[in-house]
């Protein structure tokens, strides 16, 4: 008798495949990247963008000053028990040439307004740094009224003692 033998072959095992877990992982990794990716690019659009509209900033180089020395002012001040007097050098800082054309062409008037704000004060009334303030402010106020009735007003800047002797 011829016995047969009965091999039992173990069972084929199908084609291993990676893990679910493996693949998740990556689909998680190719999802992040490409909203990374996508935000960047975003960002870059709206940069270049963002800088295109935008107007580059002009850059206004300063403007030299356009200084006007008026010729020394010698007034009496109002009396307060003695006569005083005041001398005192002054310069206009105009802002532009227009208004320095115009105080050039009405320098009588210009002098004339100086010495009517200049004459009308008394003596203790210069003494402090505060009076003085408020003495540039009157002249600066009366300066910047308009010549005449057809013209704009100057724009006087500022005004400066070059001088300034109380007697």
């Amino acid at each position: 008798m011829a016995t047969s033998t009965n091999t039992v072959k173990p069972p084929v095992d199908p084609p291993v495949s990676p893990p679910k877990k493996r693949n998740r992982k990556r689909i998680v990794l190719l999802v992040a990247l490409a909203a990374l990716g996508i935000t960047a690019a975003a960002a870059a659009a709206y940069y270049y963008l963002d800088s295109k509209g935008k107007a580059t900033p002009v850059v206004t180089l300063p403007v030299d000053p356009i200084f006007i020395a008026l010729d020394p002012f010698t007034v009496n001040l109002q009396p307060n028990g003695r006569a005083r007097f005041l001398h005192v050098g002054v310069t206009l800082r105009v802002a532009d040439t227009k208004s320095q054309s115009q105080v050039t062409q009405y320098l009588p008037e210009v002098r004339s307004r100086v010495l009517t704000v200049l004459s009308n004060r008394e003596s203790e009334s210069l003494v402090t740094p505060e009076n003085k303030a408020q003495l540039v402010a009157e002249i600066m106020a009366a300066l910047n009224q308009p010549f005449a009735p057809n013209l704009p007003p100057q724009k006087i800047a500022s005004v400066m003692f070059t001088t300034f002797m109380l007697q």
